[in-house]
């Protein structure tokens, strides 16, 4: 047998044992793209195991907040990172950009701003006020360290609660702007705490309804802004946090590490959406029972169907306030003094035949009600009247 090879290929083709054959040489090399990615896995790292963001109180931890920082500063990154984010710690990513209309509203450097394309949006003779507003909703101003206690405890618990599904992020709208609800403005969750809201009347025989609210960030700040300047930044860039079925929403801030020891917890203010499909009731959008309870709610209404005061239907609970101090008696006397104009005047017969005429059911906008009861909360509703005209309250 001839075992002379002829060609290159030859030898290839013959060497069974697989001596000459190589492994394609693997790049120990990361892309930039996969250190960013490992580096903020760092951060979830430290996330899970403490259950906070890194603070600036060592060297480890401020390496971490200023990379975190960083991240949330650049859109890029955060398009990269987002799907890695277990812990929504990047906020917010701005929507991508799918038309012209989108690369002018992203224009934030001004870079397709000129005198020619900016002319047409000056009004000659008007006062422009845009600038002045715009900056004042930028100053936010820092919280002392005692009076954010409160708030950072509750924020930990809004975060833990969208990692477990319990709240969402949803697109916002003009109507989820709310008092004591959560959002999330400019990649940075927000508790809308109140609002001192009033009716004001315009040149043009109009009025509108404006007046200073109090903001509370997750970074330690808070703003004073103007409450239609709010509700033009939420439309901007906000989002809204829906809330959470496991936890009194309302009343976090009103108690959380606010109430001392020689408090007597008295039982639950609560707000109820009936579901009852009586001719008279269902077609009442706005109709809403607000009552108070020494047990939880939850427990108290579990019979609402069989009982004349919950309308012989079942409710739905759309918030409650733990309450501290209060007299039962003295709060529903107020409460009827106060919306006793828009107060449910409905005969009702139960089973037996027996008539009766519901208390405590109201039509009132909710947000209305709510802002009501924090008045009542705060001891500043005397202050106040409802106005079923308009439904809004005002300053008296």
């Amino acid at each position: 047998m001839d075992n002379k090879k002829k060609t290159l290929q030859d030898i290839f083709d013959d060497d069974e044992l697989g001596i000459l054959n190589s492994a394609p040489k693997q790049s120990n090399v990361k892309t930039e793209d996969e250190r960013l990615i490992e580096s903020f896995e760092e951060i979830n790292t430290f996330f899970e195991k403490n259950n906070r963001e890194p603070q600036a109180t060592n060297v480890t931890e401020f390496k971490l907040l200023s990379r975190l920082k960083t991240f949330r500063g650049d859109e890029k990154k955060k398009w990269l990172l987002k799907p890695y984010d277990r812990f929504n710690l990047l906020g917010v990513v701005k929507e991508e950009i799918k038309s012209v209309e989108d690369i002018l509203q992203d224009d934030d450097l001004g870079i397709l701003d000129t005198d020619e394309t900016l002319s047409i949006f000056k009004l000659e003779n008007v006062p422009d006020k845009t600038k002045e507003e715009a900056e004042y909703i930028g100053r936010r101003k820092a919280l002392k360290e005692k009076d954010f206690a409160a708030y950072e405890e509750v924020f930990k618990i809004v975060h833990k609660e969208l990692r477990e599904g319990k709240r969402k992020i949803l697109q916002y709208d003009t109507a989820d702007l709310k008092e004591g609800a959560f959002y999330i403005l400019d990649g940075i969750l927000m508790y809308f705490e109140k609002a001192d809201i009033e009716l004001q009347k315009l040149s043009t025989n109009k009025a509108e309804i404006d007046g200073r609210t109090r903001c509370i960030f997750e970074n330690g700040t808070y703003s004073d802004m103007k409450y239609r300047s709010l509700k033009r930044a939420m439309l901007l860039n906000g989002k809204t946090v829906t809330h959470s079925n496991d936890t009194d929403e309302t009343v976090l801030f009103n108690n959380a590490n606010m109430v001392n020891e020689e408090d007597l917890q008295t039982g639950w203010i609560y707000i109820l959406k009936s579901k009852s499909t009586h001719s008279q009731i269902a077609p009442l959008q706005d109709l809403y029972k607000i009552g108070y309870s020494t047990i939880d709610v939850k427990e108290r209404i579990k019979n609402a169907a069989k009982e004349p005061t919950y309308l012989m239907a079942d409710v739905a609970l759309v918030s409650s306030f733990k309450c501290y101090n209060i007299n039962p008696q003295k709060f529903e006397n107020l409460l009827h003094r106060f919306f006793g104009k828009v107060c449910l005047n409905v005969d009702l017969f139960d089973e037996k035949g027996r008539r009766y005429t519901p208390r405590e059911w109201f039509v009132a906008p909710i947000e209305i009600i709510e802002r009501v009861i924090h008045l009542i909360l705060s001891g500043d509703i005397l202050n106040y009247e409802y106005d079923e005209k308009i439904q809004n309250i005002y300053f008296k």
